[in-house]
């Protein structure tokens, strides 16, 4: 093995990430970069391809010097990034055709209208494990085809390429040679054949979608290409493989050493994603998305999941929108500083709700509010609609025949131990933060040994290392009488009017 460092790379919705990771699986340097989003109109989300890039090549060369560390001591490179977004590119030039559209976005509602006329609903869920919405990539896919001039014909001559955020990350880093992808992060475009983990082609052409536009799909730990030169410091003296991608989810549910049937974590990044590893078949349950876990020594592992489209972002929106702390950090003690909401709750469903709901027309709302509610009540009810979130998906778990005892967590968020004790109340299960919260990066890295010989796939075990446990301390009945009333403001929430969003 040439090199004696990993080096792995997290771009998220809204920032990117480069570590180095030594031998023993610490981090020895750490660079990140802020990444804006675009809004062109109302509802719509992009990002720019180049800062897509520019972004955590910025991170590789400052995590390097940081580390003293040049080419040559580059062992292998694991990549995660978020997922749903899609970016498409000449396949010559590398210039992509249009920017990026983020998995937010939801100039895509008419197409997913237009399918659901055509009766298509039910044909994703039993083909892809996934619904048909905005969210996911497919119909952002067909809205390139139909709305950029001239990409349908260039499309069909085989002219272009797509891809989410990783398939476009491992294209630039590899100089344009590789234009790969594995089933984690396939498995969320709804293109992907949920029972073959493979493309499901036959769907594709019922989407107008042509596959020569889509990535190879390889495992998630193989070869996926070599580093082009120019993108590490220093000169290379050796071929430095990319060895593992994943999605940021199941990278993070891999960091998480959610190994065996039934183990669980829970996110709490921007979005707020549940997932649980139910073994070596598909679970499609109600509310719920079934996924490609990761496909490792030739076998696949699937996923239930849950998603929240905002949780740690409904922080972002007090700190930045209500004004009422200048730090994040700084929800905790004033959160605490109240016994309780005094009945406030804040339903943050800024772009709708997501899982299990699938409520993109709701609007957020606070409810409960008196001459009483003060600052601390709007900001207690912030952090713990991030736990009532949590607890909606857990309870279609259980509905659908999985059984959690323990909920892992991690995420920026997690530092707040005022959420995690009202995690564990609400759900009544102990829930366990790990030492290291970012567990997306360091799974994906530990994948990236593993792909070299490094390390075993059993090694990740050792890694985690428990923090604190977080022990329910919360009566039945209080729980019961806490969570009606979140279930009763979703409800009010819900009964609004419909946003309107103009021009999608």
């Amino acid at each position: 093995m040439s090199g004696k460092y990993i080096l792995s790379l997290d771009e998220g919705s809204s920032s990117a990430r480069a570590v180095i990771i030594d031998g023993d699986g610490r981090i020895v340097a750490d660079a990140s970069r802020t990444i804006d989003p675009i809004f062109p109109q109302a509802g719509w989300v992009e990002l720019s391809p180049a800062d897509l890039w520019d972004a955590p090549k910025a991170c590789i060369e400052q995590a390097m010097k940081t580390a003293h560390v040049t080419a040559s001591d580059i062992a292998a490179v694991g990549v995660t990034t978020h997922r749903e977004t899609i970016v498409m590119w000449d396949r010559k030039t590398g210039k992509p055709v249009h920017n990026a559209i983020m998995w937010m976005s939801k100039q895509t509602d008419d197409i997913v209208r237009e399918w659901s006329q055509r009766g298509l609903d039910e044909e994703f869920r039993r083909r892809t494990g996934v619904r048909n919405d905005s969210y996911f990539s497919a119909a952002k896919i067909v809205w390139l085809l139909r709305h950029v001039p001239g990409v349908r014909e260039r499309a069909d001559r085989g002219e272009l390429a797509i891809g989410t955020p990783d398939v476009w990350m491992l294209w630039n880093l590899t100089g344009g040679t590789a234009h790969r992808v594995e089933a984690s992060a396939a498995s969320r475009t709804a293109l992907l054949n949920i029972n073959t983990a493979r493309w499901d082609e036959e769907f594709c052409g019922i989407l107008d979608i042509p596959v020569s536009l889509l990535p190879e799909i390889v495992p998630s730990v193989a070869e996926f290409g070599f580093i082009a030169k120019n993108v590490l410091v220093g000169d290379l003296t050796h071929d430095v493989p990319v060895t593992a991608m994943m999605g940021d989810q199941q990278a993070g549910l891999f960091g998480q050493a959610c190994l065996s049937e039934g183990s669980a974590k829970n996110t709490f990044g921007t979005a707020g994603v549940l997932t649980v590893n139910v073994g070596g078949s598909p679970k499609v349950m109600d509310g719920m998305s079934s996924s490609v876990a990761w496909e490792l020594g030739g076998s696949v592992t699937y996923e239930a999941e849950g998603v929240v489209f905002h949780s740690g972002q409904t922080v972002q929106w007090m700190r930045d929108k209500l004004k009422l702390f200048s730090s994040s950090h700084e929800v905790e003690a004033l959160a605490a500083s109240v016994a309780d909401t005094n009945g406030v709750y804040l339903v943050p469903a800024f772009a709708g709700l997501c899982d299990p709901y699938w409520d993109r027309n709701v609007r957020a709302a606070i409810m409960g509010l008196t001459l009483e509610s003060s600052a601390a009540h709007i900001a207690r009810a912030g952090v713990e609609s991030m736990a009532y979130q949590t607890r909606d998906n857990v309870d279609k778990l259980i509905a659908g025949g999985i059984n959690i005892k323990v909920l892992k967590v991690d995420g920026g968020a997690t530092q707040n131990n005022l959420l995690c004790q009202f995690q564990a109340d609400i759900l009544g299960i102990p829930v366990e933060r790990p030492v290291g919260l970012e567990r997306t990066i360091l799974g994906v890295a530990h994948l990236a040994g593993v792909g070299i010989g490094l390390w075993n796939v059993d090694d990740i075990n050792e890694r985690w290392i428990l923090d604190r446990t977080f022990e329910p301390g919360m009566s039945a009945d209080q729980r019961g009488e806490l969570y009606d009333g979140w279930q009763a403001a979703v409800a009010a929430a819900r009964s609004l009017p419909p946003k309107v969003i103009h021009g999608s």
